[in-house]
């Protein structure tokens, strides 16, 4: 092997690569005679294509060319279309309107608005001739209005008419198999879904209209997801009361536990119409199981909450749908791209229906990671995925320590994930080490871990993240010279408190983060304007915390270099929120970079600009920390670094 100092080893994972041989699968759906999923394609702008495959393996795409496939209800969308016999509605990006699909052509349900009529969690009601959805109404002043509403099949473009509304937040309409009584979910400011859900439960008239509606479960604290009414007219749900969310089952009489144990059922409601379960039949349902950042697939006996393994324990199941007897998931690895895996339940047999992508390089450039804990402050136990540097080809030079990129995850309320990435593989390849953290309030740990970070934000998150930087440090698996955060959104917020109110790092990346508290209170969208209620206080009275937490307040504390990445479409962190800390940073003088993408959102969708960012936050680190690649560096502008290669 040869021997180049950690970082500058070349690598056959470019960002071109990375960007365009895979793409992003989601919301599989299986009926009797098809699989349908979406897919979401970087090297066609970022477009949501809905693929339908029969039982001959022939695929067709739904909709007229170009059709784009997405909601932005929450801003977050979420499952865009549903499915019913030979019914196929799907929201149409641009317009936000319903349409009727079939291969090349989309029939309009709803009128064009513009984006002020947007519809997610699609449901077929095709006795009625109509499809259940949640609607978010712009049209008006202040926050959108949130309503369940029905959209007639036939007669023309419609609205839809108001079904249930009186609540902030609606989701996962239900429908019972004999079509007489509807189920949903709702919850209030300053709850998010995660923290607090009600179930509601009522029967439909003759009109299709709910009546005698009653709350079954949740409020006071519990959140509550996915509503499932079973073949015998019981209904299952997940439910945190006990400290993770598990199933029970309400047959009329009461509610009952399925399978009562210390891990996760479900997990936060950041997109509409995820699931996590599905009846396979009568007497069974097909359960993902989250524990300790890993996934299960398992048959649950409703009768008496037995499990059977329907596969081996990977990173992550997802989305399980169940139709004559089989079960179309994703399924996420370590060492594969993703993809849809078609079981059959009763032989064990499993069919790759599509894959993300082939895998490009040879897995001996993939490193494997190592689950790891470490210790944090106020005693707490953290986990975290390690990668450590891997490439067949190259090794650094004898007692020379790695450089280390720190990844935190989004939302706050989010999960770290060890499934393949190669945008992370990318690193690795190179000889940087990386480290995906679960800070206090990830979920998959349970209501309690989540919940440490109410009040907490910017404090908890950020002592697990240099907890975990100091500890590759002390077991020598990092160089504490090279010590680098990047995060987007939340962890970009993580990101930059790190980097201001402490000194571990020495350089960071901010992907669309959060620099002023205040201004993201006044600023975003409706799903979100409540959430630092809990994660930070009430606004405007608790104000002092706002800015107290704020790295734009305290720049003067700031002395390492940054580079920031932002959509400037984005609602969610809007564009002011990197452009004040950017000059915030130029005041100083001190280096920093600044990358804007017009057209794109809260999240880089586009092959281009995935290219761009990833090798221009290479080109950043490596100048930063005196890596010099044989290859070269992307091209990069670095205020107040001075004149270098890439410059």
């Amino acid at each position: 092997m040869s021997v180049i100092p950690y970082g500058a080893w070349p690598s056959p994972i470019g960002a071109e690569l990375v960007a365009s041989t895979q793409v992003g699968l989601a919301f599989p759906q299986l009926t009797a005679s098809h699989a349908y999923w979406c897919e979401g394609r970087p090297t066609e702008g970022g477009r949501v294509a809905l693929v339908r495959r029969d039982g001959s393996g022939a695929t067709v795409e739904l909709g007229p060319p170009g059709f784009n496939l997405r909601t932005r209800v929450h801003e977050y969308g979420g499952r865009a279309y549903a499915v019913r016999g030979d019914l196929v509605v799907g929201c149409e990006m641009a317009s936000q309107s319903l349409h009727r699909l079939a291969p090349g052509s989309a029939v309009p349900l709803t009128p064009p608005s513009s984006g002020g009529l947007r519809y997610a969690d699609l449901l077929p009601d095709t006795a009625r001739r109509r499809v259940l959805a949640v609607r978010e109404d712009h049209r008006g002043q202040g926050e959108p209005v949130t309503t369940l509403v029905a959209v007639p099949l036939d007669g023309g473009p419609h609205e839809g008419a108001v079904l249930a509304r009186g609540h902030d937040f609606f989701a996962a309409p239900a429908l019972s198999a004999d079509g007489r009584r509807l189920a949903w979910l709702t919850w209030d400011h300053p709850a998010m879904p995660w923290d607090e859900t009600s179930l509601w439960v009522a029967a439909l008239d003759a009109a299709g209209m709910p009546t005698d509606v009653r709350r079954l479960a949740g409020g006071s604290g519990e959140s509550v997801m996915q509503p499932l009414w079973l073949s015998d007219g019981s209904l299952v749900y997940a439910s945190d009361r006990s400290g993770w969310w598990n199933l029970w089952r309400w047959d009329g009489a009461g509610h009952r536990a399925l399978c009562p144990m210390a891990a996760e059922f479900a997990g936060p409601l950041w997109q509409l119409g995820v699931r996590w379960f599905d009846a396979l039949d009568a007497g069974t349902l097909v359960v993902t199981i989250g524990e300790e950042g890993f996934g299960r697939l398992a048959l649950l006996r409703i009768a008496d909450g037995d499990l059977t393994p329907l596969g081996p324990t990977i990173v992550d199941y997802g989305e399980p749908s169940c139709a004559a007897g089989r079960v179309l998931v994703l399924a996420r690895t370590v060492d594969r791209p993703s993809e849809l895996r078609l079981v059959e339940p009763g032989s064990g047999d499993v069919q790759v229906l599509r894959q993300a992508g082939s895998l490009p390089v040879d897995p001996a450039w993939l490193s494997q990671p190592r689950s790891i804990r470490f210790p944090s402050r106020g005693g707490r136990s953290v986990q975290a995925f390690y990668y450590p540097p891997a490439s067949p080809e190259y090794r650094a030079p004898e007692g020379e320590l790695p450089p280390l990129i720190l990844r935190s995850h989004g939302g706050p309320t989010g999960q770290g994930s060890a499934g393949l990435a190669l945008a992370l593989q990318f690193w690795t390849s190179r000889g940087f080490a990386v480290i995906d953290v679960n800070y206090a309030g990830s979920t998959g740990f349970g209501r309690d871990y989540r919940r440490l970070l109410d009040g907490q934000w910017g404090i908890v998150d950020v002592e697990d993240c240099i907890a975990a930087a100091e500890w590759l440090v002390a077991q020598k698996l990092a160089d504490p010279r090279r010590l680098a955060i990047r995060g987007g959104s939340a962890a970009g917020y993580t990101t930059l408190c790190a980097l201001t109110f402490h000194d571990t790092f020495k350089a960071g990346a901010s992907h669309y983060g959060i620099g002023d508290l205040e201004t993201l209170a006044r600023d975003t969208h409706k799903f979100e304007s409540r959430y630092l209620d809990r994660l930070i206080g009430l606004y405007p009275e608790r104000a002092d915390l706002y800015r107290a937490r704020s790295p734009i307040h305290f720049t003067d504390r700031l002395s390492c270099p940054v580079i920031f990445f932002q959509g400037l479409d984005d609602l969610a962190v809007p564009p002011n929120q990197a452009e004040a800390m950017v000059a915030a940073l130029r005041a100083k003088h001190l280096p920093v970079a600044y990358l804007a993408f017009p057209g794109e959102g809260h999240g880089f969708r586009r092959a281009e600009t995935q290219i761009r960012v990833l090798e221009a936050e290479h080109a950043f680190f490596c100048r930063i920390f005196g890596i010099t690649p044989p290859d070269g560096l992307a091209p990069l502008e670095i205020e107040n670094l001075g004149a270098g290669p890439g410059s």
